[in-house]
């Protein structure tokens, strides 16, 4: 009864912010709601209270008693959704598929796939040496296992 309102108070609060969308909704049977958050342009600190507020002032204490934690997703968190992507454009990516680890430069994202871009030392075609060559690759969002931005400081 409780998460099905809780439910339906977040995603009132999200229609109305169509630049925040959910990563992660859970709750705890100690009535213990967790709220996970992410942006087309980041998550700051008031949007994470103004969804916190549109669940908690629409909740009665005196009927049932919760804790409420509304937070943005972590900038090590692993992207799990194509739309988290696109705001990550330029950045430096490592992609883990079932057969190979990637990191590279994410450089466009389509409906079905991501294209990363470095640049990687290889041996010369001809004679001795080696030569740094520019590397692009297309990777499938149904092949990535794990994608984390890295960041550099």
């Amino acid at each position: 009864m409780l998460k099905e309102k809780v439910e339906s108070l977040l995603n009132k609060a999200l229609d109305e912010r169509p630049s925040l969308f959910l990563i992660d909704f859970t709750m705890g049977g100690d009535n213990t709601i967790r709220v996970v958050l992410d942006g087309d342009n980041g998550v700051n600190l008031k949007d994470c209270m103004d969804i916190s507020r549109a669940i908690e002032h629409n909740l009665d204490r005196e009927e049932e008693d919760f804790s409420l934690e509304v937070t943005s997703a972590g900038a090590t968190s692993p992207l799990m959704y194509p739309r988290q992507y696109t705001k990550n454009i330029g950045r430096i990516l490592k992609v883990r598929t079932g057969a190979e680890e990637l990191e590279g430069t994410l450089v466009q994202t389509s409906e079905n796939n991501i294209t990363l871009e470095w640049k990687a030392r290889e041996p010369k075609p001809e004679g001795k040496g080696k030569v740094t060559v520019q590397k692009k690759q297309d990777i499938a969002f149904s092949d990535i296992k794990e994608a984390k931005v890295i960041l550099k400081f």
